[in-house]
């Protein structure tokens, strides 16, 4: 989802020498087909959005897959940027590893400052060693590679799969199967309480390629909206969209996971860069893409 939107954003501002490759092309995790990657192809730009990725149940149940996954990915892709001498190389974390507890909105100084979320840790214990190798290749060697630290995101290309998703595009697939089947009612996981924020895809490809140009900073960066809502009411707003008219419960034996995550953007504000796209117009998007997708 990340990739193909910085992939668009790319293309849009002109960009022709794109060098991608799909995960059944290139294996991340392979060391040796990491570094031929690079001998071949000698990137000068680095945009690193490559992850093993999923929701609460995925997260918690795939705990190892979770870490040694994206801690071979971000090895194997930041030392091979340094090996070839890529020119900038840009690292992205997750909001999901700012302390469980974090005084909100989360500023980028909370980072380490307290205990993960339980159901995350392995996760956000790999994103935190990538940006840590990120500064400490900088430090070192003088790289310029910058880390950022997007919030939860949605939209074009997204995972839909019904055990493995995040919130928003799993309410979305719910939804609208309840819709087709006449559901009675739809159970969302947990009290609908927890608070949450949400950016459309495309604007974060927006962010980076804005970043990329103009922050050259050791220490990470939030890219968010600045705005957050509870499941129970984004659940509604997904509801609405999707025109299901049937009822909504709670399951409470689920977990809730954080109870808010909401980033301070000031920071990436104050460096002239604000979102576009307002959540309902980006859930609208992501739904039309979803039954694109199911066609």
């Amino acid at each position: 989802m990340v990739g193909s939107a910085i992939h668009r954003k790319l293309a849009k501002e002109g960009y022709t020498d794109i060098v991608t490759r799909s995960s059944k092309e290139l294996d991340l995790r392979d060391q040796v087909a990491v570094q031929a990657f690079f001998d071949l192809e000698k990137p000068d730009y680095v945009f690193l959005a490559a992850a093993k990725v999923g929701g609460i149940m995925a997260n918690n149940t795939y705990r190892a897959d979770f870490l040694y996954e994206n801690l071979a990915i971000q090895n194997n892709v930041i030392h091979q940027s340094y090996k070839h001498g890529v020119k900038k190389l840009m690292f992205l974390g997750s909001s999901c590893i700012y302390p469980k507890l974090a005084p909100q909105p989360l500023k980028e100084e909370y980072l380490l400052t307290g205990l993960l979320e339980e159901t995350n840790e392995p996760y956000a214990i790999a994103k935190i060693a990538g940006i840590k190798m990120c500064e400490a290749y900088r430090a070192q060697y003088g790289c310029n590679f910058i880390s950022v630290m997007p919030t939860n995101l949605y939209g074009f290309n997204d995972n839909y799969h019904p055990e493995n998703s995040h919130v928003l595009p799993a309410l979305i697939r719910r939804f609208h199967e309840a819709k087709i089947n006449n559901a009675a009612q739809v159970t969302i996981w947990g009290s609908g309480s927890p608070l949450r924020e949400f950016l459309f895809a495309d604007d974060l490809a927006e962010a980076c390629y804005y970043l990329m140009q103009h922050y050259d900073e050791p220490s990470l960066i939030n890219i968010g909206t600045g705005e957050d809502i509870s499941i129970k009411d984004l659940a509604l707003l997904i509801k609405k969209v999707i025109g299901y008219e049937g009822a909504l419960t709670f399951d409470s034996s689920k977990p809730d996971g954080t109870p808010r995550k909401l980033m301070d953007v000031s920071k990436l504000h104050k460096l002239g860069w604000k979102h576009k796209v307002e959540l309902e117009q980006g859930i609208k998007l992501a739904y039309e893409d979803f039954l694109d997708i199911r066609i």
